[in-house]
């Protein structure tokens, strides 16, 4: 009786901030965590510039919504744990060179979006000399998607410029282009993957294949090397040409989930937290 009762105040000790309007109506992490007794709050954006956000000393905290918003509650607010969201180790420039072996594009190469555009020869003579190549941002906050580029359309606005950010000197990768046939995320928590879905990145749309077994093989490989990096965070793996590849690791607190199993993510990342 008393251990039961030890484990109901852990419980209620544990608080899922969450933006549910983020990822579409078939969100059902906040129902998870309310089905096993966590309490849920609904983020306010109006924090920010109120900066009365709930104090929530006594508790433990986990965020989960908007990439922006759990960078900066990673980084401003007091909450314990807070948010997952390792922005500096999740820099594509950071663990591309740790995970290269299994990397989708080993071809890549670090710039910025002045010296690319300006430079484009030069840029370009490090990936090949490609007439058309694939750029992305460096940080994970993604201040612009992942696009094909051609030669003829290399512009400050092509690479959205002017309308997301205003800094010409952010960092990007670019590398050779791929054709990607399908994705799996998969939600890493202590070195181990607790869930996953197939997913159509085009619309940000779950499907149904959920957990494939060589995909997820291919996940738990990668999660077991990375193990002692990082605690919780997304691995997206893809296949190309009929191998399967990892395409890039996420923040967890900002990411979408998909078609994954809420109640075993909440079961895992809270157990983790009561017991860390």
């Amino acid at each position: 009786m008393k251990e039961k009762m030890r484990n109901k105040l852990s419980v209620s000790k544990l608080v899922w901030v969450v933006e549910p309007d983020v990822f579409g109506q078939d969100y059902n992490l906040p129902f998870a965590a309310k089905a096993v007794g966590h309490n849920v709050l609904e983020w306010c954006d109006d924090w920010w510039e109120t900066k009365r956000w709930p104090e929530l000393t006594d508790k433990l905290v986990i965020f989960h919504g908007s990439l922006n918003n759990a960078a900066r509650i990673s980084a401003e607010l007091p909450w314990n744990p807070g948010a997952f969201c390792d922005i500096d180790w999740l820099h594509c420039s950071t663990y591309f060179p740790i995970v290269e072996k299994w990397l989708l594009n080993k071809c890549w190469a670090l710039t910025t979006v002045k010296e690319l555009v300006n430079q484009s020869e030069c840029v370009l003579s490090r990936i090949g000399s490609a007439n058309s190549f694939f750029v992305r941002p460096d940080s994970p906050l993604k201040p612009f998607s992942g696009r094909v580029i051609t030669r003829n359309n290399l512009t400050l606005e092509a690479l959205d410029y002017g309308f997301y950010y205003d800094d010409e000197n952010l960092p990007i990768i670019i590398s050779p282009i791929k054709t990607v046939s399908c994705e799996w995320r998969y939600i890493i928590v202590d070195g181990e993957v607790v869930s996953g879905s197939a997913y159509e990145a085009n619309g940000r749309i779950a499907k149904t294949d959920n957990f494939n077994k060589k995909s997820l093989y291919y996940a738990t490989l990668i999660a077991k090397q990375l193990s002692v990096l990082q605690k919780v965070y997304i691995i997206d793996i893809c296949e190309c040409d009929g191998e399967l590849y990892l395409l890039e690791l996420n923040p967890f607190s900002g990411a979408d989930l998909y078609g994954c199993d809420m109640s075993a993510v909440v079961k895992r990342i809270s157990d983790m937290v009561l017991t860390k």
